[in-house]
């Protein structure tokens, strides 16, 4: 039995074992192999795909002289196929020829599709459980284990590259077969942990969060620098399954995103799709300063700018629909602009951008399942909750004063409470027309809020007269109904809950404002 590899450590393959679930390039792959005077092992749909696109195939049963058995559930777990991949160049030779084992040099597999089956809500428990895979991941990790003699596939977004080194170089590099092993690794640790989390959740069911959390995610890039240019920062997602809006959004251009870019996009995105008209946001440090709906995005984002010219310098912009050439022209005359994200970007809209290389503009991706948890971490742990996606305790908020909201004090007040939603805490919102018209955001108490939703919209000349009030959550004194109302207010929406809401009520009927209360705060910390 001659086991060799040559003086630059490349592995040469003689043998590969190939069982793949997802067919995708394997005719071709294993094809490319042959021609190389490969000898091809497979099992079950895998040899029978190649046998039918003219590829040579021993069968797995062939190999070991044992007959599949369980349905398939035993035919790759034996000592010839283990032992085969397990073998190492430097010590194992006798007992090979003892035990009558050959090398099996790559091993090329793609397991059972758990992930898939176990959310999709038609299948059955038993048929979720035929398909954990049990011989796959054990070679995969015999592979990797031994990645110094055997290289592993779990990608065939590899199969290139693997094919480059045998046709170029007569061999797989240490350093590949390195590279192949640490995702071999990642594979089952993903799948493993995809398996436990099904089960903990039947073990589990009455609770929303289990007992161990296992997070597998994948780097999606570096970020250009974190909150500061000091700090390293990256941005990882979901290694399996679906990963959302931001997750999947695309960089049509631009310089590469800072940690503070992304933070402020998501911040932006959540809130404007929380609007069916045309809308806009106009996001700084990671909080709305100005948003608006219309009967076009161009009219969204005039009304948006004007609530707050000042902090819109330097912001990003949301839009909910395409972003259009007139759009794109009227941001680029008005502002200075950090990120743009849209569901799409029109071809004469990009022409217009690319006159400022550096603002960055993305597409953001399809809308992520409901029922999400958000993760952020704190002294070395992890907090998790639910999205926030409720909008409201009840079907329709109370009226709880003398005086009921007009309809059009109704859609501004519905309006200025999705804003609220998304403001940081302590938050007030001071909206007219489906316009913003002041902001009050972050501030340590919520009388102080109101008081800056005021002055902002007097410094740049917007009219409070007439226009609502939104608190992310109750006014624990009547102080922020009395700011409001020097300032023109004449309808507020809120939480209630407080233990003095009968004197919050009572000062809204003093200034004749109708108020609403929807049962459910907003914090957003």
């Amino acid at each position: 039995m001659n086991f060799s590899r040559s003086r630059d450590h490349r592995l040469a393959v003689r043998r590969a074992l190939i069982s793949v679930s997802d067919k995708q390039g394997v005719v071709e792959f294993a094809t490319a192999l042959a021609n190389l005077g490969v000898e091809i092992l497979s099992t079950g749909g895998t040899a029978k795909l190649l046998e039918e696109n003219g590829v040579e195939v021993t069968l797995v049963s062939n190999f070991t002289g044992q007959a599949e058995m369980m349905d398939g559930r035993v035919k790759t777990l034996h000592p010839k196929i283990h032992g085969g991949i397990l073998a190492r160049y430097d010590s194992d030779e006798a007992e090979m020829a003892t035990h009558n084992i050959e090398p099996i040099d790559l091993v090329v597999v793609s397991l059972y599709p758990f992930e898939s089956n176990s959310a999709d809500a038609s299948k059955s428990r038993s048929e979720i459980i035929e398909n954990i895979d049990i011989g796959g991941p054990t070679m995969i990790r015999a592979a990797a284990k031994n990645y110094a003699w055997t290289g592993v596939v779990v990608d065939q977004a590899d199969y290139r590259s693997v094919l480059d080194e045998l046709q170029v170089h007569g061999g797989i590099s240490e350093e590949k077969r390195f590279e192949l092993a640490t995702k071999a690794f990642l594979r089952t640790s993903q799948y493993e942990s995809s398996i436990s989390a099904y089960f903990s959740g039947l073990a589990n069911e009455e609770e929303r969060f289990p007992q161990v959390l296992n997070l597998s995610l994948v780097k999606r890039e570096d970020m250009r620098y974190g909150e500061n240019p000091h700090q390293q920062a990256a941005f990882y997602i979901p290694a399996i399954g679906f990963s959302g809006l931001l997750a999947n959004a695309n960089l049509l251009q631009g310089k590469p995103l800072s940690f503070n870019n992304l933070v402020d996009v998501e911040a932006g995105l959540n809130c404007v799709l929380e609007f069916e008209a045309p809308t806009c946001v106009i996001i700084k440090h990671a909080t709305p300063c100005g948003v608006a709906q219309s009967e076009s995005v161009l009219k969204a984002y005039d009304l948006a700018y004007q609530t707050d010219p000042v902090s819109a310098f330097g912001g990003v912009i949301a839009l909910n629909r395409p972003l259009d050439k007139s759009t794109a022209q009227s941001i680029l005359e008005r502002q200075f602009v950090e990120a743009i994200i849209a569901p799409s970007v029109a071809p004469e809209s990009g022409k217009i951008l690319q006159t400022k290389k550096n603002i960055r503009v993305l597409q953001f991706g399809e809308a992520g399942p409901s029922g999400q948890m958000v993760l952020k971490s704190v002294g070395g742990g992890l907090l998790v909750q639910d999205a926030d996606e409720l909008l409201m305790n009840h079907e329709s908020p109370e009226v709880v004063t003398k005086r009921s909201p007009d309809d059009n004090e109704r859609k501004d007040l519905l309006f200025a409470w999705r804003v609220a939603k998304h403001v940081k805490s302590n938050a007030i919102v001071y909206a007219k027309n489906g316009q913003t018209v002041g902001i009050g955001a972050g501030q340590m108490s919520r009388v102080d809020s109101a008081s800056i939703a005021a002055m902002k919209a007097k410094s740049v000349g917007m009219e409070v007269s007439g226009a609502v009030m939104a608190s992310d959550a109750f006014f624990p004194f009547r102080d922020g109904i009395d700011k409001a109302a020097e300032a023109g207010v004449r309808a507020v929406i809120q939480p209630g809950g407080s233990v003095r809401d009968s004197e919050v009520v009572e000062a809204a009927n003093e200034h004749g404002m109708a108020m609403l209360f929807t049962g459910m705060r907003h914090f957003r910390h």
